[in-house]
């Protein structure tokens, strides 16, 4: 696929087919929740076309009600979406292979079901598990398989993989030479991490998740199984760092590892009351930044339950604690970091400090222990909040305990790429991302924490990015703006397209309009299709046919993993 550099002309075929999808798609939502005989013959058809095809490893509500909810809830992370007024889909199916995954496309799409693709349902939004109209989730917790070709740096996985499940076996095959450059919380699913470029405690050092991606094989609209070549550079960058859920599904990587070869050296460390906070963290925002490529310093901020501030330092450093400690001396020395309280390790152990694992094996474990409701947002800053401005914050984490903010270093490698390198566009010049979290327990008091981030969030606007006002894609949040169905007009979605992407969401425009014209990958803040761009009227035509055999690419398949029961 050549670059795309034209636009198609506006043809009254192609306006046509665009309006006439989302209008049937709002019909088809109101006739199923309207009548449950219509919602049996349509779910009928979508399930012989599974039948005919060879998928039997799904589940309904109707056939298996105790396995479907086990299902539905074993991924879902935020418990706002686990609610009783939930949208919930009809059929949830565990594809086992590639070829599965494309039937799976191809018989949702010919039966006018929305597709929603979860992997480790970590969506801050619930885009993974939830939809306006009626959908199939397809969940790709089999598709774990991990290779590593230590000779060469580099692994092929599974595109339902986990970080945890991805860190074991890297460190494992490469006898801890290897890492990965991603997130620490290992039970978040790699495809949407990846997608939506994918930061962590390596970043500063070997870029981004998404930096490091070689090629991909993804199962388009058509039910294609397509390549890094056969697939084009446009949707091949696009998917790298542009957003889950808007191209396609991806069912493998291949990493560029991270070549750690030693020890790391970690430390944890905290201080409480106001003066000591800002104090520390005035500082820390001009320090963090500028460390060694090798250093990652992050500071997170909290109250206790008696709403006194903390707060607590996260390093980890390339090298021996010798080395760390000296830097730190040099360059942070208010923070008094001593040789007692910081540890050499192998770095896949460092995950296991930062995020409570006991043992290795507890980073295979999918399931999150602890589900909470919550709610995110994020934020950059470019220049150093002075001190009355962080004395403003911290009365928002004191007024609630229940509420974090967790400052990320950037700089380093980070500060290399250009803005357009991938769609993530966030790098020279940031100091530091915030990411605003609030956790709580029940449903009912929903309003009262949604409504107290926002109020932190408006407090926030004077001192961080501008013009826009820069976001995380990766930290969805939905107060930015959606679209109902997942059918936005371009302008519309621009309104949180440009805080997630900033100049590259035209270009993620122009590419989705050509590899997805009729948007059958779509979710409330997705890119959007433009009709004036649109690759054509097109229509279900023969390249969705199941009566012919399909021919996807053999190498660089990854083998599915093993057929797992959900655990008790």
């Amino acid at each position: 696929m050549a670059a795309i550099v034209a636009h198609c002309p506006l043809t009254m075929a192609t306006l046509t087919t665009f309006f006439i999808l989302a209008l049937l798609n709002a019909l088809l939502y109101s006739l199923l929740n309207a009548s449950p005989s219509m919602a049996s013959t349509l779910e009928s058809g979508l399930l012989h076309c599974f039948k005919g095809n060879g998928l039997t490893n799904y589940t309904t509500f109707t056939s298996t009600p105790q396995i479907y909810y086990k299902l539905l809830n074993f991924s879902l992370q935020n418990l706002r979406f686990a609610e009783p007024s939930t949208s919930m889909p009809y059929v949830i199916v565990l594809p086992s292979s590639n070829i599965q995954v494309q039937r799976a496309v191809v018989c949702s799409r010919q039966h006018w079901w929305l597709i929603r693709t979860r992997c480790g349902g970590h969506s801050y939004e619930g885009f993974s598990s939830t939809g306006d109209s009626p959908f199939v989730i397809i969940d790709l917790m089999n598709l774990n398989k991990v290779e590593v070709d230590v000779a060469n740096g580099t692994a092929w996985i599974g595109g339902g993989a986990t970080l945890g499940e991805i860190y074991y076996h890297i460190a494992k095959a490469s006898k801890d030479r290897y890492g990965f450059s991603a997130g620490s919380c290992h039970t978040v699913g790699s495809g949407g991490h990846i997608s939506g470029g994918g930061f962590g405690l390596l970043s500063r050092k070997f870029g981004l998740a998404a930096d490091n991606i070689l090629d991909a094989l993804v199962v388009n609209a058509d039910g294609l199984l397509l390549d890094r070549t056969t697939m084009g550079n446009d949707m091949f960058w696009a998917i790298r760092g542009g957003g889950g859920g808007s191209w396609g599904i991806i069912v493998a990587w291949k990493l560029k590892l991270a070549d750690i070869n030693g020890k790391v050296t970690v430390f944890q460390t905290s201080r409480e009351g106001k003066e000591t906070v800002v104090n520390l963290v005035h500082k820390w925002q001009v320090v963090a930044h500028n460390l060694p490529n090798e250093f990652y310093l992050s500071a997170i901020l909290a109250a206790n339950s008696s709403h006194v501030i903390g707060v607590s330092f996260l390093g980890m450093y390339l090298g021996g604690v010798d080395d760390a400690v000296k830097i730190m001396r040099d360059q942070f020395r208010d923070l008094a970091i001593s040789k007692s309280i910081c540890t050499e390790m192998a770095w896949i152990d460092s995950i296991l400090y930062f995020s409570g694992g006991s043992t290795r094996e507890d980073l295979l474990n999918r399931y999150l222990v602890g589900k909470s409701f919550f709610k995110g947002k994020s934020d950059y800053v470019k220049e150093p909040l002075n001190a009355s401005s962080l004395e403003g914050a911290i009365k928002y984490l004191e007024e609630e305990p229940s509420s974090m903010i967790i400052l990320d270093p950037y700089g380093g490698k980070m500060d290399n790429f250009e803005e357009d390198h991938i769609p993530f566009p966030h790098r020279k010049g940031n100091l530091y991302s915030i990411q605003y979290i609030v956790t709580w327990q029940r449903h009912d008091d929903d309003y009262k924490y949604m409504n107290w981030i926002k109020r932190f969030y408006d407090y926030m606007e004077p001192y961080v990015s501008k013009s826009p006002r820069e976001a995380y894609v990766n930290y969805l949040d939905i107060d930015l703006g959606a679209a109902r169905n997942g059918t936005a007009r371009v302008e519309t979605a621009r309104k949180w397209g440009k805080r997630y992407f900033k100049n590259n969401f035209d270009r993620l425009v122009t590419v989705k309009s050509h590899v997805d014209p009729h948007n059958v990958f779509r979710n409330p803040q997705g890119i959007p299709v433009d009709p004036k761009q649109a690759a054509g009227p097109g229509s279900i035509g023969p390249s969705l046919s199941l009566s012919r055999p399909y021919s996807p690419r053999a190498r660089p398949d990854v083998a599915p993993g093993p057929i797992r029961a959900v655990p008790d």
